[in-house]
C-alpha cells in the first residue's frame, strides 16, 4: 500500500452519500457558477437515456423539491440528485482553482469521488447509480430502512446482538456518539424501542434501501458483473476508502471493490482520523447539505482543522460555498475567481494585479448583485421607444453650462489625521462579534481562540472580518492574507488598527 506523509495532503474533498442534497442551494448555484449547469446537461442525456426523464427537471425545475419528496419518487431519482449535486460542485470548486491532494465518499459518494477522480465518466457514473438501485430492487424480499443510534459503534453492536437477526448490521460509523445501523423494518422498529429504554436517540436516515447489509448479498455479483464492463482509467487524484480502510491503488479492479460496499460498513470516523493523522487540515465538502463537515468538526474538536460546506444555505440564507471560497482563497488554497476578458471590459486602465485582488475580494458580490437584478429584470418590448434603462440626463439648453453630477457620498468614513484609538476598536469590535454570534462580550478576551475554544468556525470568522473591514471602511485584503494569523480576537484589534494607520498615513501624506 502507498505511503504518504504530512508533506503529501493537505486538502480533501468529501463526497457525500444518503441525505446530501439540498434542493434550495443547488438552485441557487446554478444561477451563479455555470459548472453546475454543464454538469446537468451531462447527466440528463444519461437519464432521458435510462428513464425518459431529465433529472434537471426533477430539481430544477418551476417547482423546487426537496429530498423527501425525490425519496417518494423513483428510487434512481435521489441517489442520481446525490451524485449530481456532489460532482457540480467539485466542478465549482475545481474552477475556482481549489486542487484537492484526496477525495473521500461516504456510501454512494464513493461513486462520485471515483468520477471526479477521472477513474469513469460522467456517464458511466449515472450508470452505476443506476444500476446499484437497480439491483438491489431486483432482490425479492429486500426491505429496510437505516436508523441513526447516539452510540458508538461496539455498543450499537451489542444492542443489535440482542436480536440476533442476521440481516441487522452496523451501516455506517461516523463518530463516537453517531452509528448508523440498516435492516429489516421491523426489526428496526425494535432497536428503536430498546434504544429508547436505554436512553439511547434513535433517528431514521433518509435512505431508500438498507445499504451495507448482508441482505444486499446476492445482489453482489451482479452489479460486479455491469460495472467491469465499463471503463475504466487510471485516477487523476488520491482517493481515500472509509469502507476498505486505504488508498485505491492502480490495479484495483473498481467494479469489485464497488460490489463489496452493499454488505461493508463505513468506517467514516476511522478515515477521518488517518487523513488527519497524515496532514489534512482542510475538508471540503463537495456536495448537499453539511452533514459530513459538521461530522469532521466534532472528530477534530480542538485541532486548527477546517471543515468547509458547499452546496447549503447557511444562517444567512445564503449560499455556504460563496463563504468557503472566501476562506479557501485567504488560506491561499482557491486561485482567484476566474473573470476572462471581465477585466478589458470593466476596468480596462486598472493593473491586472490590482483587479484580480478586487475580484478575490468582490467578485461573489458582484455576480450575485447582477443575479439578483436580472432576476427581476423585464426588457421594454423593441420599438416602444421607452428605454429599459434609467434615461440619461437631458442635455444643457444652448447658452447655459452642464453641471457635473455630485460625487456620491462615500461609504466608509473620512479619513481623521489623528491615529485610531485601539480601545475604542477593541470595544466595538467585541460587541460586533458578540451580537454577531449572540455570545457574552466578556467571552471575547484578547487571547481567547474564535474556533478552538468558542467554536466559531472559518466560514463564521470570514465573514465577521468583512464586516469589520466594511465598518472601517479598510482596503481590499491583499492576496498573502491568511485567516489562521487572525485567530484571536487581539490579533484583530491589531489588524484593523495597522489598515487603519496605514490608512490615515496615506491621507495625511
Amino acid at each position: 500500500m502507498t505511503v504518504h506523509t504530512s508533506t503529501d495532503l493537505r486538502t480533501t474533498f468529501l463526497f457525500p452519500g444518503q441525505g446530501g442534497y439540498d434542493g434550495d442551494a443547488l438552485r441557487m448555484a446554478v444561477q451563479k457558477y455555470p459548472q453546475v449547469q454543464r454538469v446537468f446537461e451531462r447527466i440528463d442525456a444519461e437519464t432521458m437515456s435510462l428513464f425518459s426523464r431529465r433529472i434537471s427537471d426533477v430539481l430544477l425545475g418551476a417547482r423546487p423539491t426537496d429530498l423527501r419528496e425525490l425519496l417518494d419518487d423513483d428510487a434512481w431519482a435521489s441517489q442520481v440528485a446525490i451524485y449530481a449535486a456532489g460532482l457540480a460542485a467539485y466542478e465549482i470548486l475545481d474552477a475556482q482553482g481549489v486542487r484537492p491532494d484526496v477525495l473521500v465518499g461516504h456510501s454512494l459518494g464513493e461513486i462520485t469521488a471515483l468520477v471526479a477522480a477521472g477513474a469513469f465518466s460522467v456517464e458511466d457514473g449515472v450508470r452505476i447509480v443506476a444500476q446499484r438501485v437497480a439491483v438491489i430492487q431486483r432482490q425479492n424480499g429486500v426491505e429496510g430502512r437505516m436508523v441513526a443510534l447516539s452510540a458508538d459503534a461496539d455498543r450499537s453492536r451489542r444492542l443489535l446482538d440482542l436480536l440476533d437477526d442476521p440481516m441487522l448490521a452496523v451501516a455506517t460509523e461516523n463518530h463516537d456518539e453517531q452509528t448508523v445501523v440498516s435492516g429489516p423494518g421491523k426489526t428496526l422498529d425494535r432497536v428503536i424501542a430498546i434504544a429508547g429504554q436505554l436512553g439511547i436517540g434513535a433517528i431514521e436516515i433518509d435512505a431508500p434501501f438498507p445499504f451495507h447489509t448482508p441482505a444486499l448479498a446476492p445482489a453482489v455479483p451482479e452489479f460486479a458483473a455491469y460495472v467491469g464492463k465499463l471503463d475504466q482509467h487510471p485516477l487523476q487524484h488520491l482517493v481515500y476508502s472509509p469502507i476498505l480502510q486505504r488508498y485505491y491503488e492502480p490495479d484495483d479492479a473498481l467494479a469489485d471493490r464497488l460490489a463489496e460496499h452493499f454488505v461493508t460498513p463505513v468506517r467514516f470516523a476511522a478515515a477521518i482520523r488517518h487523513l488527519q493523522a497524515a496532514g489534512v487540515d482542510t475538508f471540503v465538502e463537495a456536495g448537499g447539505r453539511a452533514a459530513l463537515s459538521k461530522l469532521v468538526v466534532r472528530l477534530t474538536k480542538g485541532s486548527d482543522v477546517r471543515a468547509l460546506p458547499s452546496l447549503t444555505v447557511d444562517g444567512d440564507g445564503g449560499l455556504a460555498l460563496d463563504a468557503t471560497l472566501r476562506v479557501l482563497r485567504d488560506a491561499g488554497l482557491a486561485g482567484v475567481t476566474e473573470a476572462p476578458g471581465l477585466a478589458e471590459l470593466l476596468a480596462p486602465t486598472v493593473p491586472a494585479d490590482v483587479f484580480e485582488a478586487y475580484w478575490a475580494e468582490h467578485g461573489d458580490e458582484v455576480l450575485r448583485r447582477i443575479a439578483d437584478d436580472l432576476d427581476g429584470f423585464t426588457p421594454e418590448p423593441a420599438g416602444t421607444g421607452r428605454p429599459s434603462a434609467q434615461a440619461p440626463s437631458p442635455a444643457p439648453s444652448p447658452g447655459t453650462e452642464a453641471t457635473a453630477p455630485a460625487a456620491p457620498a462615500p461609504s466608509s468614513p473620512a479619513p481623521s489625521a489623528e491615529a485610531p484609538d485601539r480601545a475604542e476598536i477593541h470595544t466595538e469590535l467585541r460587541t460586533l462579534y458578540a451580537e454577531a454570534l449572540e455570545y457574552p462580550e466578556e467571552v471575547f478576551e484578547d487571547g481567547v481562540q474564535l474556533e478552538a475554544e468558542l467554536g466559531v468556525d472559518s466560514v463564521k470568522q470570514v465573514e465577521l472580518l468583512s464586516r469589520a473591514s466594511k465598518r472601517y471602511g479598510l482596503p481590499t485584503r491583499e492576496a498573502g492574507f491568511r485567516l489562521e494569523n487572525y485567530n484571536t480576537m487581539d490579533k484583530i484589534v491589531d489588524f484593523v488598527v495597522t489598515e487603519l494607520s496605514g490608512r490615515e498615513a496615506v491621507a495625511a501624506g
